[in-house]
This record gives C-alpha cells, sequence and structure tokens, in this order.
C-alpha cells in the first residue's frame, strides 16, 4: 500500500498495484492510517512510580530504570536471568538486531518470538522434508494457475482477503477447491467440496487420503523413486488408515475423502495448502508432515503450479523467523548450535564464538518460567503482547505479573504493556525504513511515510541506546563477512541490512545478493540470493531439493487424540480463530472505530442444537471454562459449526480472552501450543 496526504489533512490509504495483491486491501488494510495520529498513541516514555502509577518520564530516566534492573538481575541470577521476547511483525532489520542484541550485548540465551505460534509447526515440518522453510516455495500467483487446490485449516476469505483473488483466478478457470475446516468459513463456503472434520483429525484425513491414492493408482511412482526418500515406511503406515475407520474418527465420509484424493491425483497441476487450523497442535509437526507425504507421494513438489505451501498468519511471519529471533537460531536460518554458523556469524558480529550463548527454549516454556526459581526474573517484548495471545493466558500474565523487571516496547499500551515498569514509545509501520519478507520468500521494501512524532524514537535506536548503557562491546571483526567499520548496534536499517546480508551468506536464507535498490528495481527478491549479479529463486525444487541428497524425505506419522479428551465434565471441543475486522490481540485494531463497529466483541459461536440442548438463545452471555479457566461473551448461533464444538476468536482481553481457556499441551517439534482444540463445557451465564 502507499500513503498519501489529503487536501483537508488526513492521511488516506491508497493500495498499490502487486503481483500478490493486484490492488486490493482488506479492511484493516484500508484503516491502517487511523492509528497513525490516534489519540492513544504513546509519545512519552512511561515509568512505574512506587505508589504503582504508570507516570511520563525522560528517555534518560526510563533507560536508566531499565539498565539498572537488568545489571541488577543479572549480577543476582547470572545472564540468562534476562530474557527477550519479540514478534512476526517486526521488519527483517528489527528482528535482526533483537537476536543480535539478546546474544551480543545480554548475552542470555532466552530469546523467542510469538512466530512461534504462527508457523512454526509448518517449519519444522518443511525442513525436515524440504530442507527448507519457506511458507511458498513458488510465486502467489500460481494459485490462480492451479487446477485442484486443497486449504487445510485456512480461512484466507477473512484472515488473508487479497489471496482471494487469486483463488477466484482458479476457480474461474474451471478449478476446484477443497476446504478442510470444521466450520463452514467464509472460504468454505466458496469451495466445491468442504470435508468438516472434527478438531484434531487432521493427520487421520491425510493419511486416508494418500491410503485412497495409493489403493487407486494415483501415485506418481516415477517421482517417488527419482526425488524421495522413506516412502515405504509411509506406505506402510498409510495401509492402515481405511476411509471407513477415518469417517468414525473424523466424521468426514468416505465419498469426501474418495472424491478429495481423486480430485488431487487427477489433477493436471495440485496444490496443497495448510494454515493454522491443522498446525496449532500438540502433534501439528505431524499433521503438516501428513499433507507434505500426500503431496510428495502425488509428485507436486518442483511441478508447475503445483505443491505443498504454508500460509503465513503475520505481517513479517517468513522473514520474522529467519535472522536470530528465534530460541535455537542465528541469522540465514543458521542452527545456533552448529559450531561453523557460530563462527560465521560471531565473524560478523566481532565477538569471540565462544561467548555467544547456546540455544533456549520456545516461546510457552519461556513464558512459564518467567519469575520462577530457574527462570528469567526480567523481561524485555518488543512487537507482541502475550497477555492476550498466549496460551494459558491466565498463568501467563501471573507469571509477567511476577518479574522484577518487564520492559515493553510498543506505540500502544497493549494489555501487556499495562503491566510493564517501563514502556518505552516507539515508531510504527509508516514512520521507518526497512523490509519485510511476505510468505512467497519475497524481500520487499517498507518506506517511511513520515518521521516519528517528537519523542518516540525506533526500536533500532532503543537497542542501540541500551547496548551503549549496557557497556556491550566494541565489535571486533574477523573473517571475510567481516566489516571492519561496522557500528555495534546501528541505528539506519539502511547499515542493519547491510550487515544482515552477511551474516545470513552462506545459510538457508541466503541474503546475501539482496540490496535495498535491487529490491527497489523490481517487485521485491525472491530468497535464497547469494549473488548480488546472479538470478534469485521465485521457484523451489523444479530439479532438487536442498538436502543432503537432494531428496526430499517422507516422514511417516500416525494420527495420536488431541492432548486432552472430551469427559463427561467437559464435554465439548473448544477451537480459536481469528475474525474479518479484527487482527491478532486486537491491540491496533481495536482502536480503529471502522473496525470496532465491524466487529465490537467476542463471541462464542454455537450450533442450533447445542444452543436448544444448554438453554442457551442467540445473544445471551455464556460461560465457557476449561481446566485452565474460562471466558463469558454473548452467544452467536450458527448451524455451519458442529455440534460437538464451540468457537471463539482470540482478538479480546479481559472477559472475553479466548486463550484464558487454550491448552499450553505443546508439540515435541516445534515447540507450538495446542492452540485448536481443548475440552470445555458451556453454560449460560
Amino acid at each position: 500500500m502507499v500513503l498519501r496526504d489529503t487536501d483537508d489533512g488526513r492521511i488516506e490509504v491508497q493500495p498499490r498495484q502487486f503481483p500478490t495483491n493486484r490492488g486490493g486491501l482488506c479492511q484493516k488494510g484500508w484503516t491502517a492510517a487511523d492509528l497513525l495520529d490516534h489519540p492513544d498513541r504513546l509519545t512519552t516514555p512511561l515509568v512505574r512510580d512506587p505508589s504503582g502509577m504508570l507516570r511520563p518520564a525522560t528517555w534518560a530516566a526510563a533507560l536508566d530504570r531499565i539498565v539498572d534492573g537488568l545489571r541488577t538481575v543479572q549480577r543476582a541470577h547470572g545472564r540468562d536471568a534476562v530474557a527477550v521476547f519479540g514478534g512476526g511483525g517486526l521488519t527483517n532489520e528489527k528482528a535482526y538486531a533483537l537476536g543480535k542484541f539478546a546474544r551480543v550485548a545480554l548475552r542470555t540465551r532466552h530469546i523467542d518470538y510469538n512466530g512461534r505460534w504462527c508457523m512454526s509447526s509448518a517449519a519444522a515440518a518443511g525442513l525436515r522434508a524440504f530442507g527448507v522453510d519457506r511458507g511458498l516455495p513458488f510465486p502467489l500467483t500460481d494459485l490462480g494457475r492451479t487446477d485442484t487446490l486443497l486449504l487445510v485449516g485456512a480461512n484466507p476469505a477473512e484472515t488473508m482477503p487479497p489471496l482471494m483473488r487469486h483463488v477466484t483466478d482458479q476457480r474461474a478457470r474451471g478449478g476446484r477447491l477443497i476446504v478442510v475446516d470444521p466450520r463452514l468459513t467464509a472460504t468454505a463456503r466458496q469451495a466445491d467440496l468442504h470435508l468438516q472434520p472434527l478438531p484434531g483429525t487432521d493427520l487421520a484425513v491425510a493419511n486416508a487420503l494418500l491410503h485412497i491414492a495409493l489403493t487407486e493408482g494415483l501415485i506418481d511412482r516415477e517421482y517417488v523413486a527419482a526425488r524421495t526418500e522413506g516412502f515405504d515406511a509411509v506406505r506402510r503406515t498409510v495401509a492402515e488408515y481405511w476411509p471407513a475407520e477415518v469417517e468414525r474418527l473424523s466424521g468426514v465420509p468416505v465419498a469426501d475423502l474418495e472424491a478429495t484424493a481423486r480430485a488431487l491425483g487427477t489433477a493436471g497441476s495440485a496444490m496443497i495448502l495448510t494454515a493454522r487450523g491443522a498446525e496449532q497442535h500438540a502433534k501439528g509437526v505431524d499433521t503438516v508432515s501428513a499433507y507434505v507425504n500426500l503431496a510428495l507421494a502425488l509428485g507436486l513438489p518442483g511441478r508447475p503450479h503445483s505443491g505443498y505451501g504454508c500460509l503465513t498468519g503475520q505481517g513479517n511471519g517468513q522473514g520474522g523467523r529467519e535472522h536470530g529471533q528465534k530460541s535455537d537460531q542465528l541469522p540465514g536460518y543458521r542452527k545456533i548450535d552448529d559450531p561453523a554458523a557460530r563462527a560465521h556469524v560471531a565473524g560478523v558480529w566481532g565477538v569471540d564464538p565462544a561467548e555467544l550463548p547456546g540455544p533456549g527454549v520456545p516461546a510457552y516454556q519461556l513464558l512459564d518460567s518467567l519469575g520462577t526459581p530457574d527462570g528469567p526474573r526480567a523481561l524485555l517484548v518488543f512487537g507482541s503482547n502475550p497477555v492476550v495471545s498466549a496460551p494459558r493466558a491466565a498463568r501467563v500474565e501471573s507469571r509477567l505479573r511476577g518479574l522484577d523487571l518487564l520492559v515493553v516496547a510498543d506505540f500502544l499500551r497493549s494489555e501487556t504493556a499495562e503491566l510493564a515498569d517501563v514502556v518505552l514509545p516507539v515508531a510504527q509501520w509508516a514512520e521507518e525504513d526497512g523490509t519485510m519478507t511476505n510468505l512467497e520468500g519475497r524481500v520487499l521494501r517498507r518506506r517511511a511515510l513520515r518521521r516519528p512524532p517528537p519523542g518516540v524514537r525506533t526500536d533500532l535506536t532503543v537497542l542501540a541506546d541500551l547496548a551503549a548503557r549496557l557497556d556491550a562491546p566494541d565489535p571486533v571483526p574477523t573473517g571475510p563477512a567481516a566489516d571492519p567499520a561496522v557500528d555495534r548496534f546501528p541505528t539506519d536499517p539502511r547499515v542493519v541490512f547491510a550487515e544482515l546480508r552477511r551474516a545470513s551468506a552462506g545459510g538457508v536464507a541466503d541474503y546475501a545478493g539482496v540490496s535495498w535498490e535491487r529490491i527497489e528495481s523490481a517487485d521485491g527478491v525472491f530468497w535464497p540470493c547469494p549473488d548480488p549479479d546472479g538470478p534469485d529463486s521465485p521457484r523451489l525444487f523444479a530439479d532438487t531439493f536442498p538436502t543432503p541428497t537432494g531428496r526430499a524425505r517422507f516422514h511417516a506419522v500416525r494420527h495420536r487424540p488431541a492432548a486432552e479428551p472430551v469427559c463427561a465434565d467437559y464435554p465439548l471441543h473448544f477451537t480459536t480463530g481469528r475474525v474479518l475486522a479484527q487482527y491478532q490481540s486486537g491491540t491496533q485494531t481495536r482502536r480503529v472505530d471502522a473496525l470496532r463497529r465491524a466487529a465490537p466483541h467476542g463471541f462464542v459461536e454455537l450450533h442450533p442444537d447445542l444452543a436448544a440442548r444448554l438453554g442457551v438463545g442467540d445473544g445471551d452471555e455464556v460461560r465457557v471454562a476449561s481446566r485452565r479457566g474460562e471466558l463469558r461473551a454473548p452467544a452467536r448461533l450458527s448451524p455451519t459449526i458442529r455440534p460437538d464444538t464451540v468457537f471463539a476468536p482470540f482478538h479480546w482481553p479481559g472477559a472475553a480472552r479466548a486463550n484464558s481457556v487454550t491448552n499450553d499441551a505443546l508439540d515435541p517439534v516445534s515447540g507450538m501450543p495446542e492452540f485448536k482444540i481443548c475440552a470445555v463445557r458451556v453454560e449460560r451465564a
């Protein structure tokens, strides 16, 4: 999008003609400028006084309070007693600088980010199958040219409306759209076929589809033999997933399973895309692997207008996880426990590789350990609101309240900022330059429209100021990737990006050949792009996979029940999601008048038959209780949801906070919490 000043002094959003959105914006995009001069905008630091109130303070006082607190905590409890929590909406430059700040200035191993709750399961499955994690290994425009499109746990009509233009193109060409979702969403209503499984059974559905493809001879055996490994174990496993048994387990009729397998297996081109509905489970990595197995068995990855992909959930969901915010990661998607990776990045940063800390723990484990005897005692939060967005949110809120020091950098007073000892006012999207990487792996430029208001600093400046006060060591760059003129923590995003390029060089996500000038001369640059004068990579896997053998890897996976089964006390399944007019924890969108009018409050969606049994009418306030907490919100009756399932959006705090109820059971590989299913009971409030 672009912005312009109107004759009456307002700032107006205008969509930009671009391959991904083709001039379209969602309601949130059209209203984005409403926040630039919002009366709730933070323009001065806030420091909690002895009475417990947040009071305006100077920057010097706020930074001194932070540094004194950090030093006190680390002297008493060690370097790992301080933690950093980032966000998937930060620019690439800020995500990179945050990871560097944690490891060089604070020298703590404890850093993770809210993207752990977004695409981590798909990322882990993609890495182990393909050797690379890129949301879409092909341009988004390919969606409009595929013959069969399978969307699993995805509702882009409400979460990514501009993407639906490509789905419309696909349908107009005569393509088939199949949606797997427990609810008849706005996306599912447009589908040729809607599979409505019990939440938590997507893996079984995928294995049944592959079982049918094998039985009916739809497998691309030549592709499997030439380009993959590990298929025999998968073939033996899916032999157990008889369609009739999976119908009993999931509720999806055999006829629909067969129609889906045939639509995929007989199409000239086909795509399988997953999103949070399939991934936010304690078996999310295995569930995604099951759909990757199906795609590989049908010979889809690397074929024109075909393949497997994952839909992003945050503004920089792809780039935010590539350059060091994750607990086990260094820039370029390098592993922090890899000696060669440590040596390369340490050389760019001008530190001894031995001084870099080791891996930390994923996001929920980090938050759940706060304030405990062995956990961090201080936390710095950039671009996240875990009081609303974390699973088992009441417990996380309690952990945050128990810290010795909580610092939040934001441009609005989020629910997490309300708990902070220090709140730092930082620039928002239209006030700083940088880059973002979209779900295609396309690196894009974000340009500043104006300078931040007086009293507001950028996140890069905040990190540089803190590092200077913490006496972070001057860099001593070594090795071929080093720059002897580099600052400790530069505040110019162009300079930070140049350093990011050197740090990512040779990594899985190689940005070495990407420059701001190159991005601006084209419609972005697709990584990997190692050579400034060489091509970028809009499509992956045409000839090989970036694995040790060059082959994609199957992984045999089995369905297992949800971490928390229903029972007599908690007889219903609970699931969460988004609505069109709100976004994430709602810190921004709940302050936009047009969006607030469109979606003013939370709700609980119930099937009319279930509501009748409970004596609940449309609009009645209901109480949804799990073993972890409860939410209260008006009932919304809908015949399109399963009678054994209830749904609530997660954008609201307070009594309507859906994540008070959700389960903190974790995927053992990705650390993804089981947001999408838990056992609850519902009653009229």
